[in-house]
């Protein structure tokens, strides 16, 4: 196995920390204790702890799309692979123990108070949004379908509320509720 750099190790850790107990509630000490680095190492690598935070986002931006990626890769038609951005989304709560979406939690946690934070997040949830409709694009050119950017927006919202509804449920039956609301828009 690689060795992990100390980079790579100090988002890692500060990634966990921050999804399981809040940006605010970690500290940098206790950063620097569970990665088990000297004080000066951080500083090597992170001016501060808002750009740690906005490594972690970059890190969970890019670990999402990847994730999705990889689960989808085998799959080309634009409604199975819709289909199965859902179960993605449904997975992702499972191996988070219903944590929720790492967007949403530091959003809430953070609000407005730092804008290219929420910005980032912002961008982020229009990223997903926009994979959406290109999928529903895509199925649109094989299919009649009188308004793909509602239907988009529509889809969006919808895996949205299902993991906002399983993150306080504790259950995942939100998304196979959502699943079968999206058949029914793409027929």
């Amino acid at each position: 196995m690689k060795k992990e750099k100390v980079r790579e190790r100090i988002i890692r850790v500060a990634s966990d920390l921050f999804y399981k107990q809040g940006y605010n509630s970690t500290g940098i000490n206790q950063i620097i204790a569970e990665a088990d680095i000297a004080i000066g190492s951080l500083y090597n690598h992170f001016s501060s702890k808002n750009d740690l935070l906005h490594a972690y986002l970059v890190k969970e931006e890019l670990d999402w799309f990847k994730g999705f990626e990889n689960s989808t890769s085998t799959i080309s038609d634009p409604k199975e692979k819709l289909l199965a951005l859902i179960d993605y989304r449904k997975k992702l709560q499972q191996t988070s123990k219903f944590a929720g979406c790492h967007f949403i939690k530091i959003i809430s946690e953070i609000g407005e108070g730092n804008p290219s934070v929420s910005g980032f997040a912002q961008q982020h949830k229009e990223k997903q949004k926009e994979l959406i409709r290109t999928l529903v694009n895509e199925y649109t050119a094989q299919a009649l379908m009188t308004d793909p950017e509602l239907t988009a927006e529509n889809i969006f919202l919808l895996i949205e509320g299902a993991v906002v509804t399983s993150t306080i449920s504790r259950q995942n039956d939100s998304f196979d509720h959502v699943k079968k609301i999206v058949q029914g828009l793409i027929p």
